[in-house]
């Protein structure tokens, strides 16, 4: 766990700050250590749950990768870098749902308007919608959230829990206030507190809060209830 009184936490903060060119943050709100038998048992639980998933829905996921592969050229699987846990890069795992080769600057600026609430209309957020680097079998894989199905590998490895915040991208990082940062204490995870409390409807930074929130307040209850609520957003389709 993080180290909240020391001094390393605080170096490494100052150095990804310079790798990325950051405002460098603070210890603020940082989450108490979570008690260790905790750790291990929801260790455990993620490394269970997520090999009898993938061992169940291996005949979905081979469907899925035939039709990403003959949707479009490219590899089945999309990576990319995010930050996890003490802010570790790690490999994220998704099924390819954009051409291959495309260029992130469109996100990169999304998430720029999203964090300067430049592209608020009304109670909700625009979408990022109509983006031609999507593919036809990728606008659906991303409505239902099939996409991220491979990311049970990454709980496999330990880079992500079931539960937990959104794996960050570089790019988000330049927008976060100091108190955010406590999202990093945690593992990222498949679902969490912000997937469940209507992911198209909120702002990044109410994402970002939600994040934060989870990460102070982790325990068994917290997580049984995000697990619970899981399905019903997807159908309702405030997951996707």
């Amino acid at each position: 766990m993080i180290d909240i009184n020391g001094g390393a936490v605080l170096q490494a903060d100052r150095a990804l700050a310079e790798v990325v060119d950051l405002p460098q943050p603070s210890v603020v709100g940082r989450a108490v250590p979570t008690p260790r038998a905790w750790q291990n048992s929801k260790r455990l639980f993620d490394f269970v749950l997520a090999v009898i998933a993938l061992v169940v829905l291996s005949p979905l996921l081979l469907l899925i990768a035939l039709a990403v592969r003959l949707d479009t050229p490219g590899p089945v699987l999309f990576r990319q870098q995010r930050y996890g846990r003490d802010r570790k890069r790690f490999v994220v795992f998704k099924f390819r749902s954009m051409y291959d080769g495309v260029s992130a600057e469109a996100h990169r600026r999304y998430i720029a308007k999203l964090a300067t609430n430049e592209d608020r209309v009304g109670p909700g957020l625009k979408k990022l919608t109509g983006d031609p680097r999507v593919t036809r079998i990728g606008a659906f894989l991303r409505r239902t959230s099939l996409d991220e199905l491979p990311q049970f590998i990454n709980v496999v490895r330990g880079d992500m829990s079931i539960i937990g915040p959104r794996p960050a991208l570089d790019y988000e990082l330049e927008h976060y206030e100091p108190a955010h940062y406590v999202r990093f204490s945690v593992r990222p995870g498949l679902t969490g507190l912000w997937q469940i409390s209507g992911r198209s409807e909120l702002g990044f930074l109410e994402m970002l809060t939600l994040d934060a929130e989870y990460a102070r307040t982790t325990a068994p209850g917290v997580d049984a209830m995000i697990l619970l609520r899981t399905p019903r957003a997807l159908l309702r389709g405030k997951a996707a």
